[in-house]
């Protein structure tokens, strides 16, 4: 099998309960995430951590210098594992990622974290037009409601929905007990 590598994405404080953008199912999430974390470090698996720090300040949340920008106390980096800082929804733009997993040799990616709708798609459908091979481990990502012309769409229905069309092309979509077989 080829080297496979966790991408952690935007596990930041902002997200979770008592955050400025609280994603719906996001401390489940962080603890799937957690599990999975725990079994690339067991394995010697390499890990990439990706932090995003909003240019906007309008924007509210991800606000450099804040503890909601702080990733997340459950999926904390330990040495050796590179923390790559980003600006935008996907996870390789103007960003070391991409370099960081060549020379890592990596070909397949797992992919987790927040948020299913912006930076988990963006992140994926990247990586996959990079060449990489990428899963993701649905139950270790969330997402939160939206509005469209008056119509509230469900957190639970957005996140499937994104999820229903990664899986179509772009990613095998898992479970993280699943994935850990695989491993």
């Amino acid at each position: 099998m080829d080297k496979t590598a966790l991408i952690v994405v935007d596990l930041q404080n902002d997200y979770f309960p008592g955050g400025a953008f609280e994603q719906e199912n996001a401390e489940k999430a962080v603890r799937k995430g957690q599990i999975l974390l725990n079994t690339f470090r067991e394995r010697g698996l390499p890990v990439f951590h990706v932090r995003h720090e909003s240019l906007r300040p309008e924007a509210g949340f991800l606000l450099p210098g804040t503890k909601g920008a702080e990733i997340h106390p459950l999926v904390i980096p330990v040495n050796g594992e590179k923390v790559i800082l980003k600006h935008y929804p996907n996870s390789f733009r103007e960003t070391g990622l991409e370099g960081a997993l060549r020379d890592a040799d990596v070909k397949r990616v797992v992919v987790i974290g927040m948020m299913t709708l912006m930076c988990i798609d963006a992140t994926v459908r990247a990586a996959f037009d990079l060449g990489f091979e990428v899963v993701v481990a649905h139950d270790a990502c969330a997402a939160r409601s939206l509005e469209f012309e008056g119509t509230t769409v469900p957190a639970a229905h957005v996140h499937a929905a994104f999820l229903a069309a990664l899986g179509m092309v772009y990613a095998d979509v898992t479970s993280v007990a699943s994935l850990k077989t695989t491993l």
